[in-house]
């Protein structure tokens, strides 16, 4: 029989992590718990409502479920395109700077990694700020997108500012009818925002570099720290489970239980914010 790992120590203290992880080299595997202090909503946070993502094969089914998703993704987006990073984003940042955080490796969509200084970022799920052609796969830039959907829909997003903010640069619309959805410029194809859908699979080269940086920690010594992710999907997890079978010692900070607590030898149960800045000054 296969030994199930005991369940990891938790802690409340922000500060809990800093005598496990200091003098270690760090990857740091990031989720959504990291950019709601920006404003950006997570899905399965302590206190999220239950959200229900459009599938890549709900995307590709037709004309209506691609004018649902951008519409939604239309209003959401006007108001996600001004997230400005937070005090976390900017701790891993100045780790990096301090030669202590190797990389990031990235479930958001949102760029702000970047935006705060972060050089060495694996975008795994990819970027919302650019779009794609599903059939000649050219790529754009989403703020292009988003000035020809508003001389399609002059108006939309302004009469939709009280609707509910959503992960993703999404919102919660119920009325899509009669939005015009703008087609590839070059090849009038169908356009899709660059990021990996629920149903899609990650490019294989995100993943087999993202493996490659926790494997260099087990030869450093190196340590794997998850900020704000609650593993629930097998794209983050699966780097745990790597760490774990090479006894790479992994600190989940997150509020609330994760997928990954079994194979954790610490989680923070903490806001990430206070968490990485503690970590950052010490």
């Amino acid at each position: 029989m296969t030994a199930v790992p005991a369940a990891p120590a938790v802690s409340h203290d922000p500060t809990a992590a800093l005598e496990l992880l200091l003098g270690r080299p760090l990857v740091a595997l990031t989720g959504a718990g990291l950019s709601t202090d920006s404003g950006i909503p997570d899905y399965r946070g302590p206190n999220s409502p239950a959200r229900a993502p459009m599938t890549f094969g709900e995307f590709r089914s037709g004309p209506a479920a691609r004018r649902r998703y951008w519409a939604r993704s239309h209003v959401g987006w006007s108001r996600m395109r001004h997230a400005v990073p937070n005090a976390g984003h900017h701790a891993l940042a100045a780790l990096e700077d301090a030669g202590v955080l190797r990389s990031v490796i990235t479930q958001n969509v949102d760029g702000l990694h970047g935006a705060a200084g972060s050089r060495d970022v694996v975008d795994l799920h990819g970027r919302i700020d650019e779009v794609v052609c599903l059939d000649c796969r050219a790529v754009t830039a989403r703020d292009v997108l988003q000035a020809r959907l508003a001389a399609l829909n002059p108006g939309f997003a302004e009469a939709a500012v009280a609707a509910e903010a959503a992960p993703d640069g999404d919102a919660v619309l119920d009325d899509t009818d009669g939005f015009v959805v703008a087609d590839c410029a070059a090849c009038g194809g169908v356009l899709k925002p660059h990021v990996v859908f629920f149903g899609e699979n990650v490019p294989r080269e995100r993943v087999e570099r993202s493996y490659g940086l926790v494997e260099g920690l087990a030869a450093c010594g190196g340590a794997l720290l998850v900020a704000g992710s609650s593993l629930t999907v097998m794209s983050g997890l699966r780097f745990v489970k790597r760490a774990r079978a090479l006894d790479v010692p992994v600190v989940i900070v997150n509020r609330g239980a994760t997928r990954g607590d079994p194979l954790a030898t610490l989680r923070v149960d903490a806001g990430c914010s206070e968490t990485l800045v503690a970590l950052a000054a010490a």
